[in-house]
This record gives structure tokens, C-alpha cells and sequence, in this order.
């Protein structure tokens, strides 16, 4: 059944392989320790699905400022004046035993990374170098799940970081659960119409799950034209007739990217 997310939103669990959901084989590579990568295009659920299947979770958004601070930690200034070490997010999942997801991981730089790299491996330890060299030793539980977008620009899965990751798991739209979430059916035809025509190399670009609950939200609020004409706008300048072409044959309606008018 459905699981509900910190944010309140359920997470409907898919099928990974015969009698085994997604939620279900995360949980169980976390009990055997094998690190798992989620990739495939934004939106499609990666960080739902580890959401769902740990209520421990710790999340960190990579990009490419990340800095081995910002994973390990670093020293603030307290109100004093003096300085204190605070754990940045791998130290407090290893000293707690939590699972950590790194979303974005092929955003950061490699050798940021590899700072963590050390917990990953049979060592299950960290040399905190900024804090006196103190050695961190990962607690019974610790956890590495990681988010990879291979199309967008600047994401780079090196062969060190890959090799760290036993189990890689494809994650795409589950378009029977957007109709589920009772979201517009002619959307989710041109999603899917997208995604073959994405597949072909004939557009770059294809609505996912993210941009159809976006989608049904709109249309709930103010109308489906404005929604479809968001749809448009929304899809990069490049795909953007194709897009638009898609929306007049398939919902019936010709329109162009949202954009203000007139005055009233």
C-alpha cells in the first residue's frame, strides 16, 4: 500500500522484480550494506522512493558549490565569539546509524566525494581532518542511497564514485500511477507521446511525474489551458512546437507558452 513521506504526500511502491517493491529491496540492500544508485530524469521519484522506504533518512542536495564542509563539517562561530565544529550531514548518519541520501551526487565535485569515500567502503570510517584529525567510525544502520540525473548538464558519474554503488537501479515516470493520481489523461498521453519521441532522439525533453502533479495542480487552480500552456512553457525553447503541436492534436486546444497580456 502507500506510504506516506515526511511531507505528507504518498509514495505508491513499484514493482522492482517478481514479489519485490522498490521500498522493500532498499530496505533490504540497507540491511545487507550494499550501496544503491537511483538514476534517471528529474522528477521521475528518485528521492520519493527513499523517503518512503527509510523514516531515518538524511538528505543532502548536491551541486557543483558543495564543498567537503558542507558534507563532513566545519567550524561556526557561536554567539561568544569563540568557534565550534558542527557535523555536517555524513558525520551525524554515520554517528547515528541513518541512511543518507545524496541527491544530485554526480553534481559534486569528485573530489569533494571522495572525502566520504572511506565510509563506503570496509573501513566504515572518516578522518576528520578539520577537526583534529579525529577518526569517525559509521554506527550499526549507516546508509549511502545516491540521485544521479544523467542528462543534465554537469552531472558526471565518475568511474570511482560508480564502482561504489553495487546495485544501480533505473528510475522513470510511472505513468499508471499519474492516472491514478487522477491526473489529466490527455497530459499523461502527451507525457508518454514525449518520452517515445524522447527515446528516439526526436525532442530532449519529456514531462515527468513532477511536472504532471505540477500540471493537475494548475488546472485544479485556475483552468487546463493554463496548464497545458505552462506544459509548453516549461519545456526547453528547442522542444517547445513540437510540445505545442502535441497539445493542439492530443487535448484539442491550440495555445503558446503561459505569458501575461494585455491589461484588463
Amino acid at each position: 500500500g502507500p506510504i506516506r513521506r515526511p511531507n505528507g504526500q504518498l509514495y505508491y511502491p513499484r514493482a522492482l522484480a517478481p514479489g519485490v517493491s522498490d521500498v522493500d529491496a532498499l530496505r533490504k540492500l540497507r540491511t545487507a550494506g550494499i550501496p544503491a544508485l537511483l538514476y534517471g530524469p528529474p522528477g521521475t521519484g528518485k528521492t520519493s522512493m527513499a523517503e518512503a522506504a527509510f523514516d531515518d533518512l538524511i538528505t543532502i542536495a548536491g551541486d557543483g558549490d558543495t564543498t567537503v564542509g558542507d558534507l563532513i563539517g566545519d567550524w561556526t562561530q557561536k554567539d561568544d565569539g569563540g568557534y565550534e565544529f558542527i557535523d555536517g550531514p555524513v558525520i551525524t548518519a554515520m554517528l547515528e546509524g541513518r541512511a543518507l541520501l545524496i541527491d544530485d551526487a554526480t553534481l559534486i565535485s569528485p573530489k569533494v566525494l571522495a572525502a566520504m569515500y572511506p565510509a563506503m567502503d570496509g573501513r566504515k570510517q572518516i578522518i576528520v581532518k578539520a577537526h583534529k584529525g579525529e577518526t569517525v567510525t559509521a554506527a550499526e544502520g549507516f546508509y549511502v542511497i545516491a540521485g544521479h540525473n544523467p542528462g543534465v548538464h554537469g552531472a558526471i558519474l565518475t568511474e570511482a564514485l560508480s564502482s561504489r554503488f553495487s546495485t544501480q537501479i533505473h528510475v522513470e515516470t510511472d505513468y499508471d500511477l499519474c492516472r491514478q493520481l487522477k491526473i489529466d489523461a490527455k497530459a499523461v498521453t502527451i507525457a508518454k507521446n514525449l518520452a517515445k519521441l524522447a527515446a528516439n532522439g526526436e525532442v530532449g525533453w519529456a514531462p515527468q511525474l513532477r511536472e504532471l502533479i505540477a500540471f493537475q495542480k494548475i488546472a485544479d487552480t485556475i483552468s487546463v489551458e493554463v496548464a497545458f500552456a505552462n506544459l509548453i512553457g516549461i519545456a526547453p525553447i528547442e522542444d517547445r512546437d513540437q510540445v505545442a503541436e502535441l497539445v493542439a492534436k492530443t487535448a484539442g486546444t491550440r495555445v503558446t507558452a503561459l505569458a501575461l497580456g494585455k491589461q484588463i
